[in-house]
């Protein structure tokens, strides 16, 4: 296998010297689950591990994901294992804040280069959820394509394609149908040699069918959905990354019960790109939307030039992400509060003992 063929290219090669210590080598994660890891090198793919320093050096980024170049050194074992020393800087990083209280946040695929946003032709349908996932690509770095499938279910194609074009702005969107081949074609162009596709949706969208039907093979379980719902079991556990017949290289996912934003406000502006140039003509530049005179996003709203659900969306979004950054700012205040605590310990504990 040669690192080329994994997207190795001369930005990750000098990250890697300048990192790596002698007899250490580059390799990709293509299998992640619960820091259970698999690396591709040009030795081989094997099971690695990470050090120690890893879990517990809080200056570090943490732990690999899939898609992640990282610097290993191959134990003298029998079959060969890695050690993760380093994660290289990663090009792209797809991240989301961790389910629960906690604010933390979670990556979930690295250095990808093109996101399939997939979104079913059945009840799962969801406008809304397009602009989520969306917003949360173009923050990544990694560029978006919306892929509606199961297309053989659908009675209105074009219907749902205009809608799809509205939500995604600028963004390709493409049908496909997996049992029927259908679509395929405009898929297979972004596939290229080198080049890193993650497939990105909730559960029972048909991702998993969509890589089986890309390797040629079943390599993913796929479980039937509910018929009343289109809702479907999570079938997929864990991330990985597989080598396609023509080289590209695809990453699945498992589908998201929900998907908290995480520091996307950049991306939010990419995504609704819309209301950003309405709100360039309104009369005043610090306009809320809601009730000032000469407001272009009000004038569209009662036009019809605006979608008010998306509208609402983007508005939703954009409280979620300064409710987050409130509760970053709070827990940072914390932590420093905390540190100049124990400071202030140590120092009369040492006076004490003059």
């Amino acid at each position: 296998m040669l690192l080329k063929d994994l997207g190795y290219d001369p930005f990750f090669h000098k990250h890697f010297e300048n990192i790596a210590a002698d007899g250490q080598i580059p390799g990709r994660i293509s299998f992640d689950s619960r820091n259970i890891y698999t690396v591709i090198t040009e030795a081989g793919e094997m099971t690695a591990i990470p050090t120690g320093r890893m879990h517990y050096d809080a200056v570090d980024d943490g732990l690999p994901v899939v898609g992640d170049w990282v610097v290993v050194s191959v134990l003298d074992e029998n079959p060969p294992r890695a050690l993760i020393h380093a994660i290289l800087p990663r090009r792209s990083v797809f991240s989301r804040k961790e389910a629960g209280k906690r604010v933390v946040e979670q990556p979930v695929a690295a250095n990808i280069d093109t996101a399939f946003v997939v979104v079913g032709l059945d009840h799962n349908f969801n406008l809304r959820r397009i602009e989520r996932y969306l917003t949360v690509v173009w923050q990544s770095g990694a560029n978006p394509v919306v892929v509606l499938s199961k297309s053989d279910l659908c009675d209105d194609i074009d219907g749902r394609l205009a809608q799809a074009n509205a939500a995604a702005p600028g963004v390709p969107v493409h049908t496909v149908s997996a049992p029927t081949g259908y679509g395929f074609d405009a898929i297979n162009s972004y596939l290229l040699p080198g080049h890193t596709v993650a497939l990105l949706g909730s559960s029972g969208v048909g991702k998993s069918t969509i890589i089986n039907y890309l390797l040629g093979k079943d390599v993913q379980k796929v479980k039937d959905v509910r018929e009343d719902d289109s809702r479907g079991r999570h079938t997929t556990t864990h991330r990985q990354m597989f080598l396609l017949p023509g080289g590209g290289l695809v990453v699945d996912t498992p589908g998201m019960r929900e998907l908290q934003l995480w520091n996307a406000d950049d991306g939010l502006t990419d995504a609704f790109t819309d209301i950003q140039s309405l709100a360039a003509g309104c009369r005043f530049t610090d306009c809320s939307h809601s009730n000032e005179p000469g407001c272009k996003v009000q004038e569209a709203l009662e036009t019809g030039g605006l979608d008010p659900s998306r509208f609402e969306n983007y508005r939703k979004m954009q409280s979620e992400l300064a409710y987050l950054a409130r509760k970053q700012d709070y827990f940072a205040a914390q932590k420093e509060k905390l540190k100049w605590k124990r400071i202030f310990k140590e120092f009369r504990k040492t006076n004490k003992k003059k």
